[in-house]
């Protein structure tokens, strides 16, 4: 196959700049193109002195120029819902890790998928271990009646709760609706946290946090907690260059790293 050849867009952001990083270690992984939002320069340096690539505002002229044929995404929904369709329109598979995409936005990328062939791969936390978290989460659903979902993220963080806290309320709640305590008097209001399908869900947005996520299931006389933590961001590129591997060999739409891990299967 050669080293498969990728573009990064929001390649000056935290998570793009890690990405960057990966691509330039991993000897199977070449970048070849940038896309940033508002940069006037045309060039991106590459660390460790490794050279430059064409970056530029205009998606276009970066897919036509660097011919990559994966596109990295971590940017927000509204960019790659604008951008998807011209990226598929090149055949250019999809790996994105935005936030925010609700089950219209899928529904697109799945239609895009099919279209033009491509395969593509959205998912809210590249992480391993959370990918795991969601998985047994699911499986302790079945004995409890009560949970609460507390995640953290830093205080820049767009959007609230974070797409693997629902991510993980819509898997754990696929199969029933949890019960769902609501106090007489709420002398605050909102501290019981969000409602999905019973599942309390908390979100701290702080300063010094990077991504936690904490699962409390409750029943008479007992709790189980499962926490994953994120320590930083180089625990996500395991599971990107995986998702990069996975869509040059499958055409169609993937939600979420476990699809991949196959867990449960």
């Amino acid at each position: 196959m050669g080293n498969i050849r990728v573009a990064v867009q929001g390649v000056t952001g935290r998570m793009g700049t890690e990405v960057i990083n990966v691509l330039c270690k991993d000897p199977g992984l070449s970048p070849v193109g940038a896309v940033q939002r508002s940069s006037k320069d045309t060039l991106f340096s590459l660390p460790d002195g490794l050279g430059e690539i064409p970056m530029s505002t205009d998606i276009v002229d970066i897919l036509k120029n660097t011919n990559p044929q994966v596109l990295v995404d971590f940017t927000n929904a509204d960019v790659l819902v604008r951008t998807a369709p011209i990226i598929a329109a090149h055949g250019i598979n999809i790996v994105t890790g935005t936030s925010g995409l609700n089950d219209r936005d899928l529904g697109s990328l799945d239609e895009l998928a099919i279209k033009h062939g491509i395969g593509v791969v959205v998912a809210p936390n590249f992480a391993l271990g959370a990918a795991v978290l969601q998985y047994l989460a699911a499986q302790a659903a079945e004995y409890f009646d009560y949970v609460d979902l507390i995640e953290m993220h830093h205080e820049r963080k767009i959007d609230s709760p974070s797409g693997t806290a629902l991510a993980i309320a819509k898997a754990i709640s696929e199969k029933k609706t949890f019960d769902r305590n609501i106090p007489e008097k709420e002398t605050l209001t909102g501290t019981r946290g969000g409602d999905y399908n019973g599942v309390s869900i908390h979100s701290v947005r702080s300063p010094g946090t990077s991504a936690n996520h904490e699962i409390i299931f409750s029943a008479a006389g007992q709790t189980l907690i499962l926490r994953h933590d994120t320590i930083g961001r180089e625990c996500y590129m395991p599971g990107v260059t995986m998702a990069i591997r996975h869509v040059m060999e499958n055409n169609g739409l993937v939600v979420g790293l476990d699809k991949i891990l196959r867990l449960g299967t």
